[in-house]
């Protein structure tokens, strides 16, 4: 079993910027990509970033040149740096991780709880 724990969302004015942090605990795992998505009220959650333990990334359209990812693979850790945040910002960002079970080989998805992120105008 996996947990993860997201931090660093709150209210921050237009232009600004916030980090938000995702931390990844249990054992007898395998992490392989990271991620970032967000939700919207009344919108589909979409992906936001999204990097692979070699350190590839991957953006969303709306967010290029803004929004920085980076993972720390020897604390389980990613982050998402976003900077010159825009009202359509505001959202509810998840963290996502997909591992691979060392002894049964399986692999799954891993949800965090959300964290609110709020731009005002």
């Amino acid at each position: 079993q996996v947990q993860l724990v997201e931090s660093g969302g709150g209210l921050v004015q237009t232009g600004g910027s916030l980090r938000l942090s995702c931390v990844a605990s249990g054992s007898g795992f395998n992490i392989y990509p990271m991620a970032w998505y967000r939700q919207a009220p009344g919108a589909e959650r979409e992906m936001v970033a999204k990097i692979t333990s070699d350190l590839n990334t991957k953006y969303g359209d709306s967010v290029k040149g803004r929004f920085t990812i980076s993972r720390n693979n020897a604390k389980n850790t990613v982050y998402l740096q976003m900077n010159s945040l825009k009202p359509e910002d505001t959202a509810v960002y998840y963290c996502n991780v997909h591992v691979i079970d060392i002894i049964e080989r399986e692999e799954y998805d891993y949800w965090g709880q959300g964290t609110q992120v709020t731009v005002s105008s």
